[in-house]
């Protein structure tokens, strides 16, 4: 009977999946065209264009854990997430408009302190939105498989939001005949886009009565420190942050490699379409498979075929037949695919594994954390990548305004870019997946010991004898 409590309806698991249009939409338009639209459209320096993104994430460093730690602390008639949720639709759309407004001042410092301030604007509702959207996949079920599943289903709508996101902004853009009009057009297209969908995830998804009890005095050692001792976390942390920061990197970097080493200007938002597209495809698989063995054994497949993916990449190069690149990019995203459902799916047990020592529920501290360590290291990332494109003599297009309409004019690139283009793109990700993948190789948590730690958390919440001798024998495997 209570295996069966945990089964969640379809209107809850596509409720609460429409809520990752945003998360993985505004991810990947960042990702593929924030840098280059600071560069190009803005008209700032490739090594400004990052410290806008890395200053924002020192900024994130005092407030998200903040942020979460409220957030745990709420208690309201809603609950303690859906709140957040609600108020994050104007917000949402407000911010993604401000981000992508093109700055024409003339000064570059001022250009550069308004694309500081919206970025700022906008990280800060990313924050709050997805912190608490992603505490509510801990808490709207507890069953092992049933967390896959939902995973799946937010990870589904966030591809299918991905490849909108990858395929019309530009297209967008490129409708109008002035670029900064174009940009302003999309911005509110898609700030309306990211944002509608949490009316269905506040409606859909209720959160659990027994989660709701007053919160213990505060104590910042616990909340800042303690997580860390998570030896479960803190592996998932790791594998998170390596193959994410790959993702990162070759996000921000493949419409640069398309464009200028491949010489097809105007595909790159199909290639990118193609990636994703197979990371959908790929979903059922590997639900499939962590029913079948663990989800731990489907991130280290979609990892596996990623890695051979990027070496195989040293074979592209101009002129390749078109079918090349797009069966290269297919594959990446069958591998990708793998990595992003799985890591989702194993992120809800990690609260789990902290109620066994601290007896409370701190979902939100935890996805704040996550949140934090992701957004810093992705803008050092991102930051390293503007700067070395930037050493490396990238020559952004020139502005030529006719007619009152303002188009790029795209300039020859010269070889040692190219070069730095190339090893970035192929290398890089490389060297982190294999990190990546040590520590999932030694992850501790498997279906067997979560199963047995939602028998003991039971009896811990209603209060009833313990068995000693299993507490300690779990503590010892997940917490180290």
């Amino acid at each position: 009977m209570k295996a069966r409590s945990e089964k969640l309806s379809w209107w809850a698991k596509i409720g609460y999946g429409l809520g990752d249009i945003y998360g993985g939409g505004s991810g990947v338009v960042i990702s593929f065209y924030y840098l280059i639209f600071l560069t190009d459209v803005v008209r700032i320096a490739p090594a400004l264009a990052g410290t806008v993104i890395l200053i924002s994430k020192i900024y994130d460093s005092i407030t998200d854990p903040f942020e979460g730690i409220l957030a745990d602390r709420t208690r309201t008639a809603l609950g303690r997430r859906r709140p957040y949720l609600l108020a994050g639709i104007p917000l949402v759309f407000l911010s993604f408009v401000a981000l992508f407004y093109p700055f024409d001042m003339a000064s570059e410092t001022m250009r550069f302190a308004a694309a500081m301030l919206s970025y700022l604007f906008f990280s800060t509702v990313v924050s709050i939105v997805m912190l608490n959207y992603n505490a509510l996949h801990s808490e709207i079920t507890l069953d092992y498989h049933e967390r896959s599943t939902l995973s799946s289903v937010r990870i589904f709508f966030s591809t299918l939001a991905s490849i909108v996101a990858a395929l019309l902004p530009m297209e967008i853009v490129k409708a109008f005949p002035d670029v900064h009009s174009g940009y302003i057009v999309m911005g509110l297209a898609f700030g309306a886009f990211f944002a509608l969908p949490y009316i269905a995830t506040v409606a859909a998804v209720k959160e659990r009565s027994e989660f709701q009890k007053p919160p213990e005095k505060f104590d910042w050692k616990a909340a800042f420190l303690d997580p860390f001792k998570n030896r479960t976390f803190v592996y998932t942390l790791a594998m998170y942050l390596f193959a994410f920061v790959a993702i990162d990197t070759v996000s921000t970097i493949v419409v640069y490699f398309v464009k200028y080493y491949l010489q097809r200007s105007s595909e790159s938002s199909f290639v990118n379409g193609t990636l994703l597209i197979a990371q959908v495809i790929s979903l059922p698989f590997y639900v499939w498979l962590s029913k079948r063995t663990s989800k731990i054994r489907g991130y280290i497949i979609g990892l596996v075929i990623w890695v051979v993916a990027m070496l195989f990449s040293f074979l592209l190069a101009p002129g390749n037949l078109s079918f090349l690149v797009y069966v290269f990019a297919a594959v990446v995203g069958l591998g990708t695919g793998g990595i992003v459902v799985m890591i989702y799916a194993i992120f809800p047990d990690i609260p789990d594994v902290d109620e066994l020592h601290s007896g409370e529920r701190r979902e939100a501290i935890y996805s704040a954390l996550v949140t934090f360590i992701r957004k810093f290291s992705s803008a050092l990332g991102i930051f390293a990548v503007s700067n070395a494109i930037g050493w490396a003599g990238y020559v952004p297009p020139l502005q030529q305004t006719a007619g009152g309409a303002t188009k790029l004019i795209e300039q020859p690139q010269s070889d040692t870019f190219l070069l730095v283009l190339r090893l970035i793109f192929m290398l890089l990700p490389v060297v982190l997946l294999a990190f990546a993948l040590a520590f999932a190789l030694k992850f501790p948590l498997t279906p067997q010991l979560h199963s047995r730690l939602n028998a003991l958390l039971a009896r811990q919440r209603a209060n009833e004898p313990l068995d000693e001798d299993e507490k300690q024998a779990l503590t010892k495997a997940l917490l180290g």
